[in-house]
């Protein structure tokens, strides 16, 4: 409401001094009559106004539009209506259940304060509490109630909250595909936010959109490569059998819970970084910085040539420069892959030696005869001719020791054949 009210006044300025201030005099003389126009305006204007005119006092009126402001606000967060399953669900179950849901914040889930969680809770309390039940439907299920309490338990409990959060699925929001291409920012946005939940650093940098600097999107991009999660799995841990006559089952489903926790955080770590990698693939600022700096790359490459008069010289000696490293770079290729091939042979002579039992009859095996044969068995790699993969692709279809033993013979006795090796080299393999 406003309203203005111009009104002329005649302001006088009077020099009286009452007696109690004592010799205190006046500075100055009564100023002249002033004619002002005054525009009344403002909040206690309103208030003066409502009075004069016989309604509502404003501060009636704003603590009721604070109520109704506050009303509306609670609507939108807490869920209208509950849905049937909820209503059925298992105490014993607790896990399986949705604690945000019971508690009418599905809506807000990870976001909710601890003062929602109280409110939501009062409001369920007061609406499904047994006694209440019992006096409206003459039943005694409090089973319900518990799932009240058990996700007031969870929701309360900031250690338990975060383990309850960290595999709460419906609070996630999944990428778009590949081919989704409109409204990146929006969309992939939204999966960040998400995802920023789980962050011990804050605060978190957001994807930005087209405007964003090359700073902040290489920023945004350094922040989420090396994210610092929270993100634990606990929650999903079987019970320990409360067992005190056999503490062998509760060792081995405590190391069984830990397995699977380290097991989920690796899959969770590698998921965080397929989705970074895709985000970073279609981002089409990326694309953008990308092309430009090929273009500048080539307008770089396209001066030197003109500045550069090239004489039929220099480019002969480019060109054989050239040649020189992609011969350099192909002599690498081979020296990794050979350097490859010779990992896997040394791998599966190992593995068929220790199927063999290092070809020793006891069962200590002492440190020197191990010593001794792969001593051996690396003379024959480096010696060894053309036809070695054939020997190892003998070993690696057999599995007895008798077999392997006569597959190791007989390639030794070939190699003494074509002296390629001597006796006096061996250790410990003979014929």
């Amino acid at each position: 409401m406003t309203m203005s009210i111009k009104e002329t006044e005649q302001i006088r300025t009077e020099s009286y001094v009452p007696n109690v201030y004592g010799s205190f005099k006046a500075l100055n003389t009564p100023g002249k009559w002033k004619l002002l126009e005054v525009e009344a305006v403002g909040q206690h204007f309103l208030k003066y106004a409502q009075k004069k005119l016989g309604r509502q006092a404003w501060d009636k009126n704003e603590n009721e539009l604070e109520k109704k402001h506050e009303e509306e606000q609670n609507t939108e967060i807490y869920d209208e209506e509950e849905d049937e399953e909820i209503l059925y669900c298992d105490p014993k179950e607790y896990k399986q259940q949705d604690h945000y849901a019971i508690l009418g914040l599905s809506k807000l889930r990870y976001k909710a304060t601890i003062e929602d969680i109280k409110q939501g809770y009062r409001q369920k309390v007061l609406k499904h509490h047994p006694d209440k039940k019992a006096a409206q439907d003459n039943t005694s299920d409090d089973s319900f109630f518990k799932c009240i309490q058990k996700a007031m338990e969870i929701l309360s409990d900031p250690i338990k909250r975060r383990q309850y959060d960290s595999v709460d699925e419906k609070a996630n929001v999944f990428p778009p595909s590949k081919k989704e291409t409109v409204n990146f920012y929006e969309q992939w946005g939204k999966v960040f936010e998400s995802e920023a939940r789980f962050s011990n650093q804050h605060p978190v940098p957001s994807l930005g959109d087209e405007h964003s600097s090359r700073k902040d999107i290489e920023e945004f991009y350094n922040f989420w490569y090396n994210f610092d999660s929270w993100r634990s799995f606990e929650y999903l841990d079987k019970d320990t059998p409360d067992d005190s006559y056999n503490r062998n089952n509760k060792r081995y489903q405590e190391h069984k819970n830990r397995s699977e926790r380290a097991k989920r955080k690796t899959e969770d770590t590698a998921r965080l970084r397929r989705l970074i990698d895709d985000c970073l693939s279609l981002d089409p600022r990326i694309k953008k910085f990308r092309q430009e700096e090929k273009a500048a790359k080539a307008a770089k490459k396209h001066e030197h040539k003109i500045n550069m008069q090239k004489t039929p010289e220099k480019i002969e000696k480019e060109e054989k420069k050239e040649v020189e490293e992609e011969l350099r770079k192909e002599e690498k290729k081979a020296k990794e892959a050979q350097k490859k091939a010779m990992k896997k042979i040394k791998k599966v002579i190992r593995k068929s030696l220790k199927t063999a039992n290092y070809f020793y009859d006891g069962e200590d095996i002492p440190p020197d005869v191990i010593d001794k044969l792969l001593t051996d068995t690396d003379l024959i790699i480096q010696k060894a001719p053309s036809d070695l993969m054939t020997f190892i692709k003998e070993l690696e279809n057999v599995t007895k020791v008798e077999n392997i033993e006569t597959i190791f013979k007989t390639y030794i006795k070939k190699l003494l054949e074509e002296k390629i090796i001597q006796v006096s080299d061996l250790k410990i393999l003979f014929i």
